[in-house]
């Protein structure tokens, strides 16, 4: 498939500047002036009819008097000619236009009004645009700077994508103190079009970004979003920093879950996932830099400490427990090697304090005992500049040791004038140097969230388990008939039915509307009973006292049914009463209060939280969130990470709870948020939970239409594993073959069947000559979003074992009309109509996603592939700039 459509904004050979000019102030001079200053190694033009010469070099009046091929046009003329440049670029071929202009939707409706139109012109021209109203981009290594920013920055494998243009440049001015270099910068502005999915899917497989670091004041498109997240995250280390964390958070509804659950726990829930680390500020994201630019990985997080210094140990050791990371417990081996090197009065533990006149080679022998320690994943070496000692000489001590090491060494030269010249050696030869132990312990926790965080990355989870299946619709059903009666919230029984519906264990809750009719329920549920008042227009029953407990007796249920409503209409008189609901009361025989809630972001759509439940749960804040599908490793994370879970093992006279059955009512929620998008907000609380059973004792639903034209998981942020396309055919030669979706897992299988197939066969496909697929091409074709790319498989059993015979694929183009494809059937199972099959169905998937048209390359000698295109349909054109390939395209 084609490389991404943005490449020219990092490597184009011909730049044009609209409105470059020589006035003084002028954002066209100052691009141009900076385009010429970074040592650009292509052609450069100035373009404005006022000038005949701009900076010493010719000036266009447009692009047809210049008549050269260009790759990239950056725009920095009045707002309202911003249309009109695009449209000549499209008849020059021009690929990306970086826009700095200002004046577009930040200047209300008219400015609105002209974005829109840059962007329509943008996309009949297939342009992509950065911008607009921002700083540019930069890329040192190819002496690009496309910026109104200073000079360049030095090179380096650390790529810079923010949305404030005032950031990238202090950061890059910041960086060279540090001396942190850069491969790529990019301001995106308005983000009209060019945004924070589409650089990331460049950078993704960018061979000069190690490391990425996002600088993020809000998101727009959640999936796009996520799905670039995501594949970046799976190749190199993305750290993000988020501003606008303290707003008042998500309100869209009024619930327990909605009151305490904000859009920055949101933000940190969508990291998490995405396998991102999230820092706090600008110094942690320096750090992160650091520590993730030396491409050595923490493989556990036990952490050994060396110093020449008690206290800067000990405060080291402080925030190693405050981070819930580990201090290592050095090895009898380790501990010998120590005794025998240090001196008699060392620490004798971790942190190892080697005493205040450490030569650098007890520095030296005491990383290498660690470093060599299975029980150590990472060191830190702190050195305070005392009277004894020779920062210099101990730097590069360390420097030799972490060169031959795979674990990560960070080093925390304290003080100023007396270690500058050390910290500098440690910059020059990459070690990570910071300067307080505090700061440098947080890049190791950096290190160990990278490694956390990966591993929930790989989940797939399909939206639905495989064992006793919901009843979907009846569920359906009910919410459809709540709201055709007007109502957007479901009552007691009716959201109860839709747990039951998802197999979620309740207590039966019976709607009485008079004194003997409660009396009735609660002789048939048996004593003791819960009342509870029933009406669509209290948020929270315990608002008006509306519930009693431990009711266990006929004249105190008569009675509570009278104190109940006659409360509750003297509290709330607006209110509608429609009864009292009579529940059988659960056991608190070793019980446990929790709670699961579930609320609706406005960006990243449904989240799940769980944790400690009650009245209380505002106060205690004790919560867990994930974003849905959720599957077995996902819902012991969240457990794992509230502070409940502490009173789930045995303590006191009680056993340890059921967390089998806790786990699979979150795996029930989940299903219920992927399948109804017409749930807004829900609270279980309490849940109730022993050895034995865990049981929703109380839950509240509401409910909303969703919108028109949402596509099936169109409400969430990651689309769940599409089990449903799963297909099984049968080929002429009586072999079942199963057409599916491509997973994770599916790595090793797609690898063989790549290896095994003709080296004509893969230029065909790769319209190149390679042996295999990289690591970085392989995580790339089976970690996908199934939203705006989509892989199918077919497999058959052969002796034995699943073998991988084919893949289909598409990839959606900008706009979100039309999608590229590609396929290849391996040598040894051809002529079976598999590859018509993988087709069909991908197409049919395309057209259910919506996409209008699927195209794509093929070479004109593959002759196979064109006689298959052709008969399904698709119109074969030859490509006027290389006739070796053929475009072939269809309407869906």
């Amino acid at each position: 498939m084609r490389v991404s459509d943005i490449e020219q904004l990092f490597t184009p050979t011909a730049v044009a500047v609209f409105g470059a000019s020589d006035s003084e102030g002028s954002i066209g001079g100052i691009v141009f002036r900076n385009l010429l200053a970074g040592g650009f190694k292509g052609n450069a033009y100035a373009i404005n009819p006022k000038y005949k010469e701009v900076a010493g070099e010719p000036c266009y009046r447009d692009l047809d008097q210049l008549d050269k091929h260009v790759d990239l046009a950056l725009i920095a003329t009045p707002a309202d000619r911003v249309p009109e440049i695009l449209n000549q670029c499209g008849g020059y071929g021009v690929k990306v236009a970086v826009v700095h202009s200002a004046g577009f939707g930040e200047y209300g409706e008219r400015g609105i009004n002209l974005q829109e139109r840059m962007v329509e012109a943008a996309r009949s021209n297939r342009i992509r645009v950065l911008g607009p109203n921002c700083i540019g981009a930069m890329r040192p290594q190819h002496g690009l700077n496309a910026s109104v920013g200073q000079d360049l920055p030095r090179r380096g494998n650390v790529a810079l994508v923010s949305q404030s243009g005032a950031i990238c440049t202090a950061m890059i001015d910041w960086s060279e103190r540090r001396r942190i270099g850069f491969s790529a910068m990019v301001s995106l502005g308005a983000a009209a079009d060019v945004d924070f999915g589409d650089v990331l899917d460049y950078l993704a497989l960018d061979s000069q970004t190690q490391c990425i670091l996002l600088y993020v004041e809000g998101i727009r498109n959640a999936r796009h979003f996520m799905s670039g997240l995501r594949a970046a995250a799976r190749l190199k280390p993305v750290v993000v920093v988020k501003a606008g964390r303290h707003p008042a958070g998500t309100r869209t509804v009024k619930s327990h879950t909605g009151a305490y659950v904000g859009s920055a726990d949101v933000f940190r829930a969508v990291t998490e996932r995405a396998g991102v680390v999230q820092v706090s500020n600008l110094d942690q994201l320096f750090a992160a830099a650091q520590v993730f630019g030396t491409r050595r990985r923490l493989a556990g997080d036990r952490i050994a400490v060396i110093t020449n210094g008690g206290g800067p140990g000990v405060l080291a050791a402080d925030r190693i427990v405050e981070l819930g990371l580990s201090l290592a417990q050095i090895s009898d081996t380790t501990r010998q090697t120590l005794e025998k090197g240090l001196p008699d009065h060392w620490s004798h533990g971790n942190p190892i304090d080697i005493i205040g006149d450490a030569p650098p080679e007890r520095y030296r022998l005491a990383l290498d005992a660690c470093l060599a320690d299975p029980e150590v994943d990472g060191v830190l070496c702190i050195l305070a500049p005392l009277v004894f000692g020779d920062p210099v000489a101990t730097a590069e001590q360390v420097i030799a040791a972490a060169k031959d090491s795979r674990k990560p060494v960070l080093a925390c030269w304290m003080g100023g004038k007396r270690v500058a010249e050390a910290q500098e050696l440690l910059a020059e030869y990459d070690v990570p140097h910071f300067d307080s132990p505090e700061v440098a312990i947080d890049a190791f926790s950096f290190l160990a969230t990278h490694q956390r965080n990966q591993k929930l990355l790989m989940q797939s989870p399909g939206p639905l388990s495989q064992e006793d299946a919901p009843d979907v619709e009846g569920a359906r059903l009910i919410i459809e008939g709540v709201m055709a009666e007007g109502r957007k919230t479901l009552g007691t029984v009716e959201a109860k039915a839709i747990l039951s519906a998802f197999r979620i264990p309740t207590m039966q809750a019976v709607l009485t509307r008079t004194p003997n009719e409660a009396l009735m329920a609660a002789q048939a549920l048996g004593f003791p009973v819960v009342m509870k008042i029933n009406s669509p227009d209290l948020e929270h029953k315990s608002d008006v006292d509306g519930v009693r407990l431990n009711i266990d007796d006929a004249q105190s249920v008569r009675r509570t049914f009278t104190e109940i409503v006659e409360r509750a209409k003297r509290l709330r008189p607006d209110a509608r009463m429609e009864g009292i609901t009579v529940e059988h009361m659960a056991s608190t025989r070793a019980a446990r209060e929790m709670m699961i809630g579930v609320t609706r972001d406005r960006i990243f759509g449904p989240v799940i939280s769980f944790g400690a439940g009650g009245t209380k749960v505002e106060v205690l804040e004790d919560r867990a969130l994930g974003l849905p599908p959720l599957n077995a490793f996902i819902i012991q994370t969240m457990i794992d990470h509230t502070r409940i879970v502490r009173l789930m093992g045995a303590f006191q006279h009680m056993p340890p709870m059921n967390r089998v059955a806790l786990a699979k009512i979150l795996q029930r929620v989940s299903e219920m948020v992927c399948e109804l998008p017409e749930i807004i907000s829900m609270d279980i609380n309490p849940l109730i939970g022993n050895d034995k059973d865990v049981v929703a004792v109380d839950a509240r639903i509401k409910v909303d239409y969703r919108p028109p034209q949402q596509t099936t998981y169109g409400h969430m942020a990651i689309h769940p594993y599409p089990s449903h396309l799963i297909e099984r055919v049968q080929l002429p030669d009586g072999k079942d073959l199963v057409i599916r979706p491509i997973r994770p897992e599916d790595a090793q299988m797609e690898q063989e069947f790549v290896r095994g197939l003709s080296e004509q066969t893969k230029y065909f496909r790769f319209m190149q000559a390679i042996k295999e697929l990289t690591p970085e091409m392989l995580v790339r074709f089976t970690q996908i979003d199934y939203d705006r790319e989509m892989a199918l498989i077919g497999v058959v059993e052969h002796d034995g074992a699943d073998v991988q015979v084919g893949v289909a694929r598409y990839m959606a183009r900008p706009g979100g009309e039309a999608c590229e494809f590609a396929i290849v059937v391996s040598d040894t199972w051809r002529n079976l109509g598999i590859g018509a099959r993988l087709m069909r169905s991908l197409m049919q998937n395309a057209r259910s996603r919506g996409f209008r048209v699927m195209d794509g390359e093929v070479l004109s000698a593959n002759n196979r592939m064109l006689a298959l295109v052709k008969s399904l349909g698709f119109r074969i054109e030859s490509d006027p700039q290389d006739m070796a390939v053929k475009w072939v395209s269809k309407v869906l």
